[in-house]
């Protein structure tokens, strides 16, 4: 199976720059990413980091005003 498909892919042309295109493209976006969040600011980081208790909080609060009293 694997020597009819790389049988298929020797024949086209100019194909050996896909895989350097496709890691042009992985490595760019991890590049921006690491730019994007070493530029965030402080205030932002810790924000996002509580969102997950935030979240929680939410819900738990929200479960608590809506059940009735008994």
């Amino acid at each position: 199976m694997l020597k009819f498909i790389k049988h298929n892919m020797d024949t086209i042309a100019g194909i050996g720059i896909f895989p350097l295109i496709s890691f042009i493209i992985f490595f760019l976006f991890f590049i921006v990413l690491f730019v994007w969040v070493i530029n965030m600011k402080k205030t932002e980081i810790e924000l996002l980091s509580n969102l997950p208790l935030n979240a929680d909080d939410q819900v738990n609060s929200e479960l608590t005003n809506n059940t009735p009293n008994s």
